[in-house]
C-alpha cells in the first residue's frame, strides 16, 4: 500500500461546475502511514482542448492550450504520519471555453497535484476534472428575436408527362433558444400538381466540427417530428413544436479546433424538398418584452392561395383550386426531459460518470446529457430518464469517417432556396 494512504483534491463545497472568470478553491488531502520527504508539493490548474482524425482517441493531432497556472504548497521537507491538508486558490481567465466532450475532440479542464520526491522515488499525482460553462447571451446576437423564414420551390415530373410545382415555407419564432424551450414552427406547403406528397419531417441537427489537417463533421439528428403527407392540389398548413433537450450552446467560443452550429431541417422526400433554418442554443434566454408583436409567427403574406395553376402546369390538367387544410403530425422521436419546471439541467443516461456533486446545498444536481454536450445543473428532483431520440447520421457525412465534402455552410443552405426555383428533375 505504501506510505500514502491517500491523495487526493477537494474542490470546495463540492463544486465541480464553474464560469470563466471565477475563483476556483480547493484543498489537497494526503493521509501517510508513515514519514515522507519530498523536495516540492504542487499544484496545477489548467485547461487544454484537442482533436483526432479517429473516434474516441486518447491521443490528440492537434492540441492547444487555454490556460495553466502553477502553485508550490509546500517546499523540501519532510511529512510525518497522519493526514496533512493543503488549501489553493486559482484565478479561472475571462476567455476559458466552456467544457466540451465529443466522439473527435473534448475541451477539458482539470486541477492536478504532484508530490515531487527525491531521487530514485516515486512521484505522487492525482487529479480532478471540473467543468466551464461560459454564458452565450442571444440578446447580443443581431435579430436574434426576429422569425426565421425560409422559402423554397420546386418543380418535378410525374406519370412521364407530366409536371408540377411545390413550394415549402417553414418560420420559426426565433432564431436562438435556451435548453428546455420551445421551438415553434409553422409551415406551408402548396402542392401545385396532381400527386401526393411524401410526408413532411421537421429535425433539429447538431453540427459540431472538428478542425485537424482535414475537417471533420459530426451531424446528429436530436429531435424528429413527423408530419402527414399533402394530397394533390392542397395548401396545407403544419403546426409544431420542439423541445430543445440538454445542448452544449452554439459556437464554443475560445476554442478554435471545434465549432458547433445547430439548424432546424424541414424536408419532403417525393419530390425532394429541403429547407434548412440556421438557430443558435443559448444559456441566456431572448428578452421577450422587448419583442414587436407583429414578430410573432403569423400567416405569412406570401402564402397566397393561387387562383389557377402556373403557367407551365401541363394544360390538360385543367383549372385546379388549392384547398387549404392542416395536416396532423404522424409521430415524435424527441429526447424526454425531466418533469420540472426550469430545465436548463434536462438529465439523461449517459456513459460518462458523473463527477460527485453530493453535500453540495448550494448548488443543484449535475446533470449529463447524451452525444457530445457538456453537463448542466438541474434544479428539484432529478430522476435520469432514457432518451427517445435516435442517432441519425448521413452515410456521406457519418463520424466513422472523412467526409468527401463539408457539409452546406447556412449560407449555402439558406441561398439554395433561390437557386432551386428554377431548377427541375
Amino acid at each position: 500500500m505504501g506510505r500514502v494512504q491517500h491523495f487526493e483534491i477537494r474542490l470546495s463545497n463540492s463544486r465541480v461546475i464553474y464560469s470563466p472568470g471565477e475563483p476556483l478553491t480547493g484543498t489537497v488531502i494526503l493521509r501517510l502511514a508513515g514519514a515522507l520527504p519530498y523536495k516540492a508539493i504542487k499544484v496545477n490548474c489548467f485547461g487544454s482542448g484537442g482533436v483526432s482524425n479517429k473516434v474516441n482517441e486518447t491521443s490528440w493531432n492537434i492540441e492547444e492550450q487555454y490556460f495553466s497556472s502553477t502553485l508550490s504548497l509546500a517546499d523540501k521537507g519532510t511529512l510525518n504520519a497522519g493526514e496533512h491538508s493543503f488549501p489553493f486558490q486559482f484565478l479561472l481567465p475571462a476567455s476559458a471555453p466552456s467544457s466540451f466532450e465529443g466522439p473527435f475532440g473534448k475541451v477539458i479542464h482539470q486541477v492536478r497535484a504532484v508530490i515531487d520526491t527525491p531521487r530514485f522515488s516515486k512521484d505522487y499525482k492525482c487529479s480532478k476534472v471540473f467543468y466551464i460553462l461560459a454564458a452565450l447571451n442571444l440578446n447580443e446576437i443581431p435579430g436574434i428575436e426576429q422569425p426565421n423564414v425560409v422559402s423554397t420551390t420546386k418543380k418535378f415530373s410525374y406519370k412521364l408527362v407530366k409536371t408540377g410545382n411545390l413550394t415549402l415555407s417553414v418560420t420559426s419564432d426565433l432564431k436562438g433558444y435556451i435548453v428546455g424551450q420551445v421551438i415553434n414552427l409553422h409551415t406551408d406547403i402548396m402542392n401545385k400538381s396532381g400527386k401526393d406528397t411524401a410526408a413532411v419531417v421537421a429535425s433539429l441537427i447538431q453540427k459540431v466540427a472538428y478542425k485537424s489537417k482535414r475537417s471533420i463533421y459530426d451531424l446528429r439528428t436530436i429531435a424528429e417530428v413527423e408530419g402527414s403527407a399533402v394530397k394533390a392540389w392542397k395548401h396545407a398548413e403544419w403546426k409544431e413544436q420542439i423541445l430543445v433537450p440538454a445542448l452544449p450552446q452554439s459556437l464554443l467560443q475560445g476554442c478554435s479546433l471545434i465549432n458547433i452550429d445547430y439548424y432546424i431541417q424541414v424536408s419532403i422526400k417525393n419530390p425532394d424538398v429541403v429547407v434548412t433554418l440556421p438557430i443558435y442554443i443559448g444559456n441566456i434566454a431572448v428578452n421577450r418584452e422587448h419583442l414587436n408583436p407583429s414578430s410573432s409567427v403569423t400567416e405569412n403574406p406570401s402564402m397566397l392561395v393561387p387562383s389557377a395553376p402556373p403557367a407551365d402546369e401541363d394544360t390538360a390538367s385543367g383549372y385546379h383550386p388549392m384547398d387549404n387544410i392542416s395536416i396532423p403530425t404522424k409521430c415524435h422521436s424527441q429526447q424526454q426531459h425531466s418533469p420540472f419546471s426550469y430545465a436548463p439541467g434536462l438529465s439523461f443516461q449517459g456513459n460518462q460518470t458523473e463527477p460527485d456533486s453530493s453535500g453540495s446545498p448550494n448548488h443543484p444536481t449535475l446533470c449529463l446529457s447524451t452525444g457530445a454536450t457538456v453537463p448542466y445543473y438541474a434544479e428539484g428532483a432529478v430522476v435520469p430518464l432514457s432518451t427517445a431520440g435516435s442517432l441519425i447520421l448521413p452515410p456521406e457525412y457519418s463520424t466513422w469517417g472523412y467526409p468527401y465534402e463539408a457539409p452546406p455552410s447556412y449560407e449555402q443552405s439558406c441561398s439554395s432556396a433561390n437557386s432551386s426555383i428554377s431548377n427541375g428533375n
